[in-house]
């Protein structure tokens, strides 16, 4: 069960170059060990991405190991450092339904990484 999550806001940052940077941090398109839900998305700044972490310290391991360093070997990916809020999961409910469209994790959604 997830127990910490962090929101990342990319100020300008746009669907290419998150396709992008998910190429190199994440090449086989599976979610690394220890996150449990990962969402990404435009909003009216840029683009957010939302992570569930089975813990701050699989967080960080990702961060220091894989993230960071990806960042540096993307060519036009996503602007870093991005706006970014930590916070400690108190409560997590999942609906039965899944919704669409998902296409960096498949037609299935986010329940296959939730279930």
């Amino acid at each position: 069960m997830a127990t910490f999550g962090i929101i990342h806001r990319f100020s300008e940052g746009t669907r290419e170059q998150y396709d992008r940077t998910v190429k190199v941090v994440r090449p086989g398109g599976e979610l690394p060990p220890g996150q449990t839900v990962h969402a990404a998305g435009a909003s009216a700044e840029g683009w957010i991405v939302v992570a569930l972490w089975e813990s701050r310290e699989a967080w960080e391991h990702f961060r220091d190991e894989t993230l960071v360093p990806g960042f540096a070997q993307v060519d036009n990916g996503l602007p870093a450092p991005p706006e970014e809020t930590t916070f400690e999961i108190h409560s997590f409910r999942k609906g039965t339904q899944s919704f669409g469209p998902a296409p960096v994790v498949g037609d299935e959604g986010l329940n296959r990484f939730i279930d």
